[in-house]
């Protein structure tokens, strides 16, 4: 049984019991040594000179300071994996760890590491690591925060996980995703872009931000603004808009007042709507547009992502009928 220091023992339990070779050598570890806890299966190997003392699975934590351990002193969650720790995206546990490193970092990305069937003594079978995707920046020191464990700021991880979709579609649409699942303020995005200029997707990522600044807080008003009213050439609404209930300000998600025609149209996230006192707002909203005498129609995620086509013809007829009247130019509808 391999017997560990007391020192070393405290800093892999700091780790999560993961520990790299260059902090084992100094208590006596030789390279045989670990491979002999690993081939008795009391190790484990995650990756390359990345090790855990233990023959369990792997919690998340533990996989998260493998990648970075692998990775150097500088490293840090990036991209896809930030988003997951800033719970700006669900966590995948089947994909691979982004991190950054600084440029001249000899860290390359690393494949999920797998222990084969063997007919020796041996850890248990199957993925030990989901792998690595290392990503490089020179502005690293200004795009980290130290947190437990260190990873890009909220308004970093958005612009590199937008940079790195596969097409401008894509990147227009991570962008506003990621920014108001974030709550980041508008102004801080517009700064940053300011600063690191993205070498790709430049133009979709100024739509984005210009969707956004036009009133958009939601990935149910980004759907509802690009698939409904874009895509079928529906006037551009005032998103947003105050409105005076029972001496508070509340805030129409779409009006079409402007466009000559009195009609509100509601975005239902259901999750937010679903708390009583939000309900209870909103029932009072509706109300007062109802005296005000503007038309209201009300839409939720199903309606709005699964039958655009439909949402959009609803909202014709109710702004055809207020004197509105315009193209579509929509291949479905077509």
């Amino acid at each position: 049984m391999i017997s560990i220091d007391n020192e070393l023992r405290r800093l892999v339990e700091d780790q999560h019991g993961i520990a790299t070779f260059s902090q084992l050598r100094p208590y006596g570890y030789t390279r045989k040594c670990i491979q002999h806890a690993i081939e008795s299966g009391q190790w484990q190997q995650v990756m390359h000179g990345v090790y855990a003392v233990n023959n369990g699975i792997l919690p998340r934590p533990a996989l998260l300071v493998a990648a970075l351990l692998y990775g150097g002193g500088s490293a840090a969650l990036s991209h896809d994996t930030s988003a997951e720790e800033w719970h700006m995206i669900a966590v995948d546990p089947t994909a691979p760890i982004h991190i950054t490193v600084r440029y001249g970092c000899s860290a390359v990305s690393q494949p999920p590491t797998v222990i084969r069937p063997t007919n020796r003594l041996g850890p248990r079978q199957g993925v030990v690591h989901p792998g690595v995707l290392v990503h490089r920046s020179r502005a690293i020191a200004h795009i980290v925060v130290a947190t437990d464990p260190p990873r890009t700021t909220k308004v970093d991880t958005a612009i590199d996980c937008a940079v790195a979709a596969n097409t401008p579609r894509e990147a227009f649409s991570t962008l506003i995703a990621l920014v108001t699942n974030g709550n980041i303020r508008l102004a801080e995005i517009q700064r940053r872009v300011e600063q690191r200029k993205p070498r790709r997707y430049n133009n979709a990522i100024n739509d984005a931000i210009e969707l956004l600044a036009n009133g958009v807080q939601s990935v149910l008003e980004f759907r509802y603004a690009i698939d409904v009213e874009k895509t079928h050439g529906l006037p551009t609404a005032r998103r947003q808009r105050p409105v005076i209930v029972d001496g508070r300000t509340l805030f129409e998600d779409v009006d079409y007042s402007e466009c000559g025609v009195e009609l509100i149209v509601r975005l239902d996230g259901r999750e937010a709507h679903s708390m009583g006192h939000i309900a209870f707002r909103d029932r009072r909203r509706e109300n007062a547009a109802e005296l005000a005498g503007k038309h209201s129609l009300v839409y939720g995620w199903d309606e709005t992502h699964g039958t655009p086509c439909l949402v959009a013809a609803e909202v014709r007829s109710v702004l055809e009928r207020g004197g509105w009247s315009g193209d579509n130019p929509c291949p479905n509808c077509a």
